[in-house]
């Protein structure tokens, strides 16, 4: 705690200005995934009523997004916290620990599930990862070689499913549920193909994860898949609209809205609390935010207001976090978060 109260007070020399002392700015500064969003915000409205400060500012930038404006430095012109729907890369410390940014501490608030959810209007439907691979890829199998997506409808990759068009709306390749969905669906779906099989029998495992990663990764760009930007609420109103369209974001999304909306079981797991507590739903993910601390003792209200983040008053069992749609740490975890926040523990280099 005492290197973090020093470079605290070096940020705090830092705020002056030729004319005097510069005050540092009043609101938390909070950027990063569109998934944590919502569980941010009512930290925020909570954070502001209980005392009387005011709420930060809060900018849904996407995790990726978040993790390059939160590693530009140090100082009230850069955010005190990103939140993510994914673990910081090693590349991403590595830009933090170039620009000064050495000091954070890794926040664990919980599980989320990605979910693909279309429109109670809709005929209910059952996709395998590999039929989501399949809907979705750049690139498909055909016989021994890789070629462009041709299938237009579900039931072109099989009878079974509706003879309706493929029509899928997600995240762009800075959301953190982007990154989470290919490594969960889409590489977990390729590797489960014939092709994809062979290969890994004559590949090293090294070679194989690389081809993997170079193939597997791309999403269409001709049509079926649809970018919808980091605005999850948007993506919610377009599947409403269209009950032939799927769409793909955080559970908490299809929390909120099960009134209107209803989820596309994967491999015949529906997403729901339990599932995703216990891993049985297969697109299951961890949520983050990172502090900086060396604004811990400089940026009024931020230890305030992450003390209240990783309260059991917002992400316990009961909290008001898990109401809104957040899957809860276990009560060892938990604790083992508080402790971590309150001592400023500082994370390790992550090893990919």
């Amino acid at each position: 705690m005492n290197r973090i109260c020093l470079v605290a007070s070096t940020f705090a020399v830092a705020a002056l200005t030729v004319g005097g002392p510069a005050l540092a700015r009043d609101q938390i500064k909070i950027v990063g995934s569109s998934t944590v969003y919502p569980y941010a915000q009512a930290v925020a409205e909570e954070f502001a009523k209980k005392t009387g400060k005011k709420a930060p500012v809060l900018e849904s930038t996407g995790t990726g997004g978040g993790m390059k404006i939160f590693c530009q430095g140090v100082g009230e012109g850069n955010p005190d916290i990103t939140n993510a729907s994914r673990a910081m890369k090693k590349s991403e410390f590595e830009l933090c620990t170039k620009n000064g940014v050495t000091d954070i501490t890794e926040v664990l608030i919980g599980y989320d599930g990605l979910s693909i959810a279309q429109s109670k209007k809709g005929t209910p439907i059952d996709l395998s990862k590999q039929q989501i691979f399949l809907a979705l890829s750049s690139e498909v199998p055909d016989g021994d070689k890789l070629v462009p997506n041709p299938y237009k409808k579900w039931s072109d990759i099989d009878k079974a499913l509706p003879d309706t068009p493929i029509t899928v709306y997600g995240p762009p390749p800075t959301s953190g549920t982007r990154d989470a969905f290919v490594e969960l669906a889409m590489h977990e779906g390729c590797k489960q193909l014939d092709y994809f099989k062979k290969q890994k029998g004559v590949l090293s495992k090294e070679d194989f994860e690389s081809l993997v990663k170079e193939k597997c990764t791309p999403m269409r760009q001709d049509g079926p898949f649809i970018e919808a930007g980091e605005n999850d609420n948007l993506i919610v109103q377009r599947i409403e609209a269209d009950p032939n369209a799927l769409g793909i974001f955080g559970y908490s999304f299809l929390y909120e809205n099960e009134d209107k909306l209803q989820d596309v079981k994967v491999d015949g797991v529906d997403a729901n609390f339990d599932t995703i507590a216990d891993g049985s739903y297969g697109l299951s993910r961890p949520l983050y935010f990172y502090i900086k601390n060396a604004h811990r003792k400089v940026i009024p209200g931020l230890d305030d207001f992450v003390v209240e983040f990783v309260s059991d008053a917002a992400i316990g069992a009961d909290g008001y976090c898990h109401e809104r749609g957040l899957v809860s740490l276990s009560e060892d975890k938990l604790k083992a978060v508080q402790d971590a926040v309150t001592k400023g523990e500082k994370m390790a280099e992550p090893t990919s």
